[in-house]
C-alpha cells in the first residue's frame, strides 16, 4: 500500500500539471504518479529512476522509464523536452541538489519540487526537548538507515533557488496534508512544501 501522505502529495502535484503537458518525473519509483497523470490529464510521461526493482513496477503500469542517477547529468535528454519537471521529496536524497535543480530547469520549462521541511515545530520540538534526530510522519528514517543527505528548512530552499538564478512562481506550504498559498507561519508549520520554479527567461513570456 501506498504511503497516505505520499498519495496525498501526488494529488497536490496534479493539480499544478495542466491536461496534456509533458512531464518528466525524476525519481518516479513506480511510476504511481505518471499513471495518474497519463490516465487523468491525458499527459504525455517520462520517468526517470535509478532503483531497478522500482523500474519493474513503473513498467508493469506502462509507464516508460529511463534508468539513471540523477547525479549525473540527464545528458541523454535535450533541453526543454518537456513542459513539466517532477521532483518530489527527491531533492535531499540527492549529492548534489543545485545540479539536479539546473538539470530540471534546462530540460522542461517549469519545475515542480517538494521538499520535507526540516523547521517543522514537531522536528523542532523533538531536538530540543530528547535531544536526538526527529522521526516524524515526513521524516519516518532513524538517523542509521534514512536515505536523507541533507537538511533544508523552507528558509534555505528560497535561498538555494536565489542562488541559482530561478524564480519561484508559486510556494505553497503543506500543512496537514493540505497545500496552502497563504500560512501563517509556513516555516514552523508546514511539514513540507511544493514549489513551482522557472527560469528568468520564462517570467518575461
Amino acid at each position: 500500500m501506498p504511503n497516505p501522505s505520499a498519495v496525498l502529495t501526488d494529488e497536490i502535484i496534479m493539480r499544478h500539471v495542466d491536461p496534456g503537458s509533458r512531464v518528466v518525473d525524476l525519481g518516479c519509483g513506480d511510476g504511481r504518479l505518471l499513471h495518474a497523470l497519463r490516465e487523468k490529464h491525458g499527459c504525455r510521461v517520462q520517468g526517470v529512476e535509478v532503483d531497478r526493482e522500482s523500474i519493474v513496477r513503473a513498467l508493469h503500469r506502462g509507464v516508460p522509464v529511463i534508468h539513471a542517477d540523477l547525479d549525473e547529468p540527464l545528458s541523454e535528454i535535450p533541453a526543454d523536452s518537456f513542459d513539466v519537471a517532477v521532483l518530489s521529496q527527491t531533492l535531499q536524497q540527492v549529492r548534489l541538489p543545485k545540479d539536479v535543480l539546473t538539470e530540471m530547469l534546462r530540460i522542461a520549462r517549469q519545475a515542480l519540487v517538494v521538499v520535507p521541511n526540516f523547521g517543522h515545530w514537531r522536528v523542532r520540538l523533538q531536538i530540543l526537548r530528547y535531544g536526538r534526530a526527529p522521526v516524524t510522519e515526513t521524516l519516518p528514517y532513524e538517523w542509521y538507515d534514512t536515505p536523507n543527505l541533507h537538511f533544508m528548512t523552507m528558509h534555505d530552499f528560497r535561498e538555494l533557488v536565489a542562488s541559482l538564478g530561478f524564480r519561484i512562481v508559486r510556494e505553497l506550504p503543506i500543512v496537514k496534508g493540505r497545500a496552502k498559498d497563504r500560512a501563517w507561519a509556513a516555516n514552523l508549520r508546514a511539514d513540507s512544501a511544493l514549489y513551482v520554479l522557472e527560469r528568468p527567461e520564462q517570467s518575461k513570456v
